[in-house]
């Protein structure tokens, strides 16, 4: 997760865009999470940052079929908080299914350009 967060942070910064560094770090961290939790051992889970003024895409893909589902936030268990930090912090999120199997888990920024 270290590594998806600081690559967040340095490309976010490269394009000129530290002001999104943090919630988009933590939202990565979230979708990295997800994605290592359901691809069940499998290693292939991508991470993608794209920018498209006045708009950054973060997704994260991964080889489960399994569909992301919102669960009512639990405050004071360790888990199951993700999607609800994800929606809380990106502009908007969702998740597409993928050609060759697996879904991209996404989450959209709003850049102020």
């Amino acid at each position: 997760m270290r590594t998806a967060r600081d690559v967040t942070r340095s490309t976010l910064h490269d394009w000129g865009l530290s002001e999104l560094s943090d919630d988009a770090a933590l939202v990565v961290s979230e979708l990295v999470t997800n994605a290592v939790r359901y691809a069940r051992g499998h290693r292939e889970i991508t991470l993608l940052l794209m920018r498209v003024a006045p708009h950054v895409l973060l997704a994260v893909a991964d080889p489960s079929d399994e569909v992301p589902t919102p669960k009512e936030p639990d405050f004071v268990s360790e888990n199951g908080r993700g999607l609800y930090i994800v929606e809380t912090y990106s502009e908007c999120w969702g998740w597409d299914c993928l050609d060759g199997g697996g879904k991209a888990v996404w989450a959209l920024f709003h850049t102020g350009d």
